[in-house]
């Protein structure tokens, strides 16, 4: 069995034939989301987050063993491997122990230890180590030589517990056993530079244990220090850490003369090489650990966000506010069609309040409107202010504050410019906001992740894991919702399995050319989308009223055959299929599944997953959710009580608490003490992006603008 079967199979709990097989899928070149929704049997039915891990982990064990392999053949080209070392590098279990092993053989940068070396002080530091002389002090006029540099028996001893030091240094126990120490009871601290706290207050005096360090905070250290205001340091018991290395290198062979030479060089060794390598080490892992941590939030908040449900069938007016320029206005119809726009300004320092309600209500009757999307930037306050108050001369339509995050970004994109070359930045970013309401899948693929303001220090993140991440996290929600092929935009298609942005761009002109695709197999006339592609993609695209009534699932063409015969032994006929055949399980489960998998020639969660999709065509699990919170009134943040129980939607969830917003223009925090009666280890566990929630209001701050909030149940609940 494959190394790395066993490693994995231990590591993530999951059987070793259903590894090998993921393994081999990936390295066939199938996509994460492909490999999850069909092919469950060979996996053992692992989601696309199993499957991401397992990828991301498969990945870190090869680029390990090619290091491993690397290591070995520099030493053996030095003729130093040895069948001992061999051992200790095919043992090492991370790409820091590897490391540690290689660093007495990589080819150094000039030192004091290879300057004395150079001196020809290395007999001297042998000779101390290895023991066996009287005294270190009676051994080293020997080396004094003028022409070398060394011109007294104290500059060779010096020289000597150089190479010593060095040498203790480059051993790899003794840094892993350091490494393992400062990462068990290190303390990092922080004091504040200056008297200006800034955002760092809270760091003014902070110390913390480093397995107690939360990721924000390990984020927070880092950016303060970054920025000036922090200045950070690590401490540890330095009496425990020399000690640990003296008893590892004074030994019985050494007189009381050489233990203490070689005591002295272990201190210096730790102060002056371990020690600060120990505390950059702990620092750089402190700060991966804490950005992977940061990057799954992040990941998780975009997974809610545009997993939202839809807002179908609503004709919305999408509100851009300003001040100076002025409101944008853009209508769209159903289907995200812009239908009319145009700009009012009820805000200073215009304040042309009756102009623009008439305005807006002319539009409002014209068209329909049942919902306004409020963007929340500038003069967003202002703003909801009017369209509350408008919307109560409209029964029956509502609004609501949609966030703007991203919106500039794609209106100045050439995306943008591309969809909507008529239009300037400020009605395009109206638009988005309209279909970011309606649709919010749909319109934010259109939009760098990164920019769309559900994370925590996204800037400081290693950029390349982020972007993979968060497009990852796309690719997952468009491919679990499908996509309609006739409708959706190339930048909705270029995140379905086996597609990219240039095949997606494919698509759409081929589709502009040659009209609606009425199958799925169509897709093989598209300019380099060849079988390989098709095969990974064609599940996820849908299309509806076409010649194939199967092509508007999510079943894939080669289950075709299979479906087909599972429809037949139901009594049904694939033109049945659009009617959503809600018997279909029943008649299958008085069959036998089993009996329809033997018949069907297919596994029997492939037959359950054919069934799932044939009763319910065009399932979108976005549905199952609570819909968006309208809102017809607004609130001042003046008005809120401690005390107060008040209905919000989460916005952001981050390490610390969630951020909900009440209603007041400003949201509140639920600090993670108080987002549950039981004890959490993160707040994820008990909200997520996009939730309805009531919660107690804590504190108010009017000056400050801060909200705190509880979602216990005994919070003060008026």
């Amino acid at each position: 069995m494959d190394k790395f079967v066993t490693i994995l199979a231990s590591e993530l709990k999951l059987r070793p034939e259903h590894i090998e097989n993921v393994i081999k899928l990936i390295d066939e070149g199938n996509t994460i989301p492909f490999i999850a929704r069909y092919r469950k049997e060979l996996t053992g039915a692992m989601d696309d987050q199993v499957l991401r891990e397992l990828s991301d982990r498969l990945e870190y064990l090869r680029n390990l063993d090619k290091r491993r392999g690397e290591v070995s053949s520099a030493i053996e080209e030095q003729g130093k491997l040895t069948p001992e070392l061999s051992e200790k590098i095919a043992a090492a279990k991370t790409l820091a122990e590897v490391e540690d092993i290689y660093r007495p053989y990589k080819q150094k940068r000039r030192t004091r230890a290879t300057v004395a070396a150079e001196k020809g002080l290395a007999p001297l530091a042998d000779a101390i180590w290895e023991g066996g002389i009287s005294s270190p002090e009676n051994f080293a006029p020997e080396f004094v030589d003028s022409e070398k540099g060394v011109n007294t028996p104290e500059e060779a001893l010096a020289g000597a517990s150089d190479i010593i030091a060095e040498r203790i240094s480059d051993n790899a126990e003794i840094r892993r056993g350091i490494r393992e120490m400062y990462a068990k009871s290190a303390a990092v601290s922080s004091v504040l530079s200056g008297e200006d706290e800034s955002v760092y207050g809270v760091y003014r005096e902070f110390s913390s244990s480093a397995p107690r360090l939360l990721p924000h905070q390990v984020l927070a250290l880092d950016r303060g220090e970054k920025e000036g205001f922090l200045k950070v340091s690590v401490k540890a018991d330095t009496v425990r850490a020399e000690n640990s290395i003296i008893s590892q290198v004074v030994n019985k062979n050494h007189n009381d003369p050489t233990a203490r030479f070689i005591a002295d060089s272990a201190r210096d060794s730790y102060s002056r090489l371990i020690a600060p390598s120990a505390e950059r080490e702990l620092r750089s892992n402190l700060t991966a650990a804490a950005a992977e941590q940061s990057i799954r939030t992040f990941a998780l908040n975009l997974r809610q966000l545009i997993m939202q449900p839809p807002l179908k069938g609503r004709v919305v007016m999408g509100f851009d506010p300003a001040y100076r320029t002025g409101c944008k206005i853009a209508v769209v119809d159903e289907t995200g069609k812009v239908l009319e726009t145009g700009v009012v300004y009820p805000t200073p320092p215009h304040s042309r309040t009756e102009e623009a309600a008439a305005k807006l209500s002319a539009m409002i009757r014209r068209h329909g409107v049942s919902v306004i999307a409020v963007g929340n930037g500038t003069a967003s306050r202002e703003s909801e202010i009017f369209v509350s108050n408008l919307v109560k001369e409209h029964p029956g339509t509502a609004y609501m504050m949609v966030s703007e995050a991203g919106a500039s970004v794609y209106s100045a994109s050439k995306l943008g410019a591309e969809e909507f070359p008529d239009y300037d930045v400020s009605l395009r970013s109206a638009v988005s906001i309209a279909r970011r309401l309606q649709d919010p899948l749909a319109e934010l693929v259109k939009i760098d992740p990164k920019s769309i303001g559900v994370g925590q220090y996204q800037h400081d993140m290693p950029q390349a894991r982020l972007t993979e991440t968060l497009s990852g996290t796309v690719e997952s929600c468009v491919n679990s919702v499908g996509v309609d092929l006739n409708t959706a935009s190339a930048s909705l298609l270029s995140y379905v399995a086996g597609l990219g942005p240039a095949t997606a761009k494919g698509i759409v002109a081929y589709r502009d050319k040659n009209g609606a695709f009425t199958n799925r197999k169509q897709l093989l006339k598209v300019p380099r989308l060849g079988p390989a592609a098709f095969v990974q993609c064609a599940g996820f695209l849908r299309i509806a009223g076409g010649d194939e009534p199967l092509d508007n699932t999510a079943i894939h063409p080669e289950s075709y055959d299979a479906a087909k015969k599972i429809l037949d032994l139901c009594g049904y006929a694939p033109s049945d299929v659009d009617k959503g055949l809600t018997l279909l399980g029943l008649r299958a489960e008085k069959i036998g599944v089993n009996k329809l998998a033997d018949a069907a020639n297919i596994g029997e969660l492939t037959v359950s997953d054919i069934i799932a999709e044939l009763q319910k065509p065009r399932r979108d699990p976005r549905d199952e959710l609570p819909p968006p919170m309208l809102r017809t009134d607004v609130m001042d943040m003046g008005d809120l009580k401690p005390g107060m129980v008040i209905r919000g939607t989460v916005r952001n969830v981050v390490d610390f608490g969630a951020f909900v917003d009440i209603g007041v223009h400003q949201d509140g925090l639920v600090h993670i003490s108080q987002i549950s009666d039981r004890r959490v280890r993160h707040p994820s566990e008990v909200v997520k992006v996009g939730d309805i929630v009531d919660v107690t209001v804590l504190s108010v701050d009017v000056a400050k603008k801060r909200i705190g909030l509880s979602l216990r149940s005994g919070a003060n609940r008026s």
